[in-house]
């Protein structure tokens, strides 16, 4: 009987909270967040990359966190640049031909936060993707940058909201 009590005394006084969304936001200090356009600055560059980013990573924020989205004096201001956009043989086939393709982007990110400066930073976040050399870059283009572009929208969360 005393453990049960010393058990439900001892849960009682320590809260633990979990978030699913891995966020973790002191909204007593941090309402709101700033994102400006991220423009495209790579010597290669696909037309609908730049909104589809932009649009990626506010929405990545307007979903997992409770923070307003304002034009500016944001608690939080995210802003940068896509800074890459390439392709490179991944791998070659027995015939001496390429038979892999990677397709990498990389974007520059400053964050800052003018809650706790010790927090700011400058970052550069990538991701990369492989498809077969049998299909054309207009046939994977849209699916494979969509699908970097959530990893790196991932890889800034973190980074900012759950501080990993």
């Amino acid at each position: 009987m005393v453990a049960l009590v010393s058990v439900v005394l001892t849960l009682t006084a320590c809260s633990v909270s979990y978030k699913f969304n891995g966020a973790s936001i002191d909204y007593t200090q941090v309402k709101s967040i700033q994102i400006e356009n991220f423009p495209v600055r790579s010597a290669y560059v696909w037309g609908p990359m730049e909104s589809m980013f932009n649009t990626q990573l506010k929405d990545q924020f307007a979903n997992h966190t409770r923070l307003s989205l304002v034009k500016r004096n944001g608690d939080w201001k995210l802003e940068g640049e896509i800074t890459r956009y390439d392709q490179r043989n991944k791998s070659v086939s027995s015939e001496g031909y390429s038979a892999q393709t990677e397709l990498s982007i990389t974007v520059n990110v400053r964050f800052t936060n003018n809650k706790n400066h010790s927090e700011d930073f400058e970052r550069q976040f990538s991701a990369t993707s492989v498809y077969d050399t049998t299909r054309s870059l207009n046939e994977v283009q849209e699916d494979l940058v969509k699908e970097m572009f959530e990893n790196i929208c991932d890889q800034i969360f973190n980074a900012t909201a759950a501080n990993w």
